[in-house]
């Protein structure tokens, strides 16, 4: 099997688009966050609600072209408002399995693991199985 193949054949699996995906939203968060707090002089908190917004609306909009097109709505605005809406609850509680996970493992687990900067990245692995689940099973699920 030829590169080209191997990389054609992971660029299939769901689970890979969607963390292409996921990645290029954490670039998005990042820019929009810089831009509204460095550039445009708002406060931290309030830049990363702006920011947090945008790149949830970015992977939705990724997600329902790349990861699960063949799912994704149709049919209007009306149609599209709906799945965005389920999208950002879905991602909501992605978010609060990200966190708890990494509160979990600063106060409780030994280290390594109690270290922050590795409790953040086990909240973040956390947080994108509940995403991807949460997407695949009542976002963009077969109609």
């Amino acid at each position: 099997m030829s590169l080209a193949e191997r990389i054609g054949a992971l660029l299939r699996l769901r689970i890979v688009r969607f963390g292409a995906v996921g990645g290029a939203g954490f670039v998005v968060d990042e820019a929009v966050l810089w831009t509204f707090h460095h550039l445009l002089g708002l406060d931290p908190y309030s830049a990363r609600v702006i920011s947090i917004f945008c790149a949830a609306t970015f992977t939705w909009w990724g997600n329902r072209n790349l990861t699960f097109a063949e799912h994704a709505a149709t049919g209007g605005a009306g149609a599209l408002a709906r799945e965005w809406l389920k999208f950002m609850l879905a991602n909501a509680v992605g978010a609060l399995a990200n966190y708890g996970t990494y509160v979990l493992c600063v106060r409780f687990a030994p280290l390594p693991l109690g270290n922050p900067l590795i409790a953040t990245a086990v909240g973040v692995a956390v947080g994108l199985v509940f995403n991807f689940t949460l997407s695949k099973r009542f976002v963009f699920r077969p109609g």
